[in-house]
């Protein structure tokens, strides 16, 4: 599985998403309230189409089903359609969604709440008191505007700097210590990559213009070059500044300079061997598996943060509670019960992506001494921004791809200007209902 085939399966285009939001009519409410009260019996779940993810699922509802004769799931993997999210948007507009869909993107919870499809978790008696316990300060990145939880933060997919240790040892770089770790070590490194003949491409990130583009180039970047700042706070876009000015330029260098693909790659330019390096999550470790003699490291900063100050985006899948689900008090203790630590830590054996729990390492030594490979996104799981829960969330990402595709991929106007013209806009758009 190639992240690019991943990401567009597992994220909406931008078009599909206002779609299916406008199809909810006028409905402004925030979602149902659950609460003690909210029914027992049979529920029906999804989960991703994933083959790992699968595998955990059956064996999640095998174990509940075994324990609740009179409460049993149905579970399925998510319908097909254009993308996970489009299928979600027309099931609350049917009335038909699951009780629970453990595939729930955070870029489209606003909209799902706007539509009335989701559940506050807030209005179960020990729900905000649950969510915070299992995953700490992360927890607050979820939370709508009110403060209230509609979405159940899940697994994240921390993201660093793969390299292809072959390509690195032919360039004369030191394979098992490569100079990444800050911008001009970075840039200096792709230059020796490409100009050696070593690799067609340093850096191979896709230069197409959807929306969720952004979260593979510009935004692990400026996480950790401001230490976790999202891209839009307390209601204004934060990138227009010097650190997203560092982040922009050291990007249109690589672009300018030709270490990094103009032209949409299409597959896998990792795999392929058309790059030295990629910007990927732990899923990709089973992916590139013994093709690829890979080594990883985090994220670039422009004076070289310590591995442990280091923050990067979290790439996550959460879980939602739908308002069409009648037996909501069955659905909340199954949604607890998929989240112990029991079946995280079934999540993370089976799947090797990153539960959100406090102290990930802690909590599993015997998984992360056995898999070293991992023990590395474990540790970053700790340290990882999620995209702004707020209004018009596509199209606030959308404004930005759309400006950085103009002036840093194709070096067309002035990088300052195009930031702050981005800026502009998404204060706007973050601000409306």
């Amino acid at each position: 599985m190639q992240r690019r085939t991943r990401v567009t399966a597992a994220v909406l285009t931008a078009a599909g998403l206002l779609t299916a939001a406008a199809c909810g009519g006028d409905d402004e409410t925030s979602g149902g309230g659950g609460g003690e009260d909210g029914g027992r019996g049979d529920i029906t779940i999804w989960y991703s189409n994933n083959e790992a993810e699968v595998a955990w699922g059956e064996q999640m509802v095998e174990a509940w089903n075994a324990e609740h004769p009179d409460e049993q799931i149905e579970a399925q993997e998510i319908p097909a359609g254009a993308s996970s999210e489009e299928v979600i948007g027309a099931a609350i507009t049917a009335g038909n969604a699951p009780c629970l869909i453990f595939n729930t993107a955070p870029v489209a919870v606003p909209d799902f709440e706007r539509q009335g499809g989701l559940v506050s978790l807030s209005s179960f008696d020990d729900g905000d008191s649950y969510i915070e316990e299992r995953s700490g300060d992360i927890a607050e990145q979820y939370q709508s505007a009110d403060g209230e939880y509609f979405q159940l933060p899940w697994k994240s997919n921390p993201v660093m700097i793969f390299y292809n240790k072959d390509m690195f040892a032919a360039a004369g770089l030191d394979p098992e210590n490569p100079p990444l770790a800050t911008h001009d070590e970075f840039l200096e490194t792709a230059r020796t990559l490409v100009s050696s003949g070593a690799a067609p491409m340093a850096i191979w990130p896709s230069p197409t213009s959807e929306f969720f583009q952004n979260w593979f180039d510009f935004y692990p970047l400026y996480a950790a070059e401001t230490g976790g700042t999202p891209l839009v706070e307390d209601g204004s876009a934060t990138f227009a500044d010097d650190a997203g000015l560092e982040v922009a330029e050291f990007w249109k260098t690589l672009y300018d300079e030709g270490l990094a693909g103009r032209e949409a790659y299409q597959a896998d330019a990792f795999a392929d061997a058309q790059a030295a390096m990629a910007i990927v999550g732990p899923w990709a470790i089973s992916v590139y598996g013994e093709n690829v003699n890979w080594g990883a490291v985090p994220i670039p900063t422009s004076e070289g943060k310590p591995a442990e100050e280091i923050y990067t985006f979290s790439d996550a899948k959460n879980i939602g509670l739908y308002t069409a689900c009648e037996n909501q008090a069955t659905a909340w203790d199954v949604l607890k019960f998929a989240t112990s630590e029991e079946q995280d830590g079934l999540l993370l054996e089976t799947t090797g992506q990153m539960p959100m729990r406090q102290d990930l390492p802690g909590t599993y030594p015997d998984y992360f001494a056995a898999n070293p490979a991992y023990e590395a996104f474990g540790d970053q799981a700790a340290r990882t921004v999620e995209v702004p829960n707020i209004p018009n969330s596509v199209a606030v990402w959308q404004t930005l791809r759309d400006a950085w595709s103009q002036s840093v991929i194709f070096g067309e106007g002035d990088l300052q200007e195009a930031l702050q013209g981005a800026a502009d806009e998404i204060d706007g758009l973050a601000g409306q209902s």
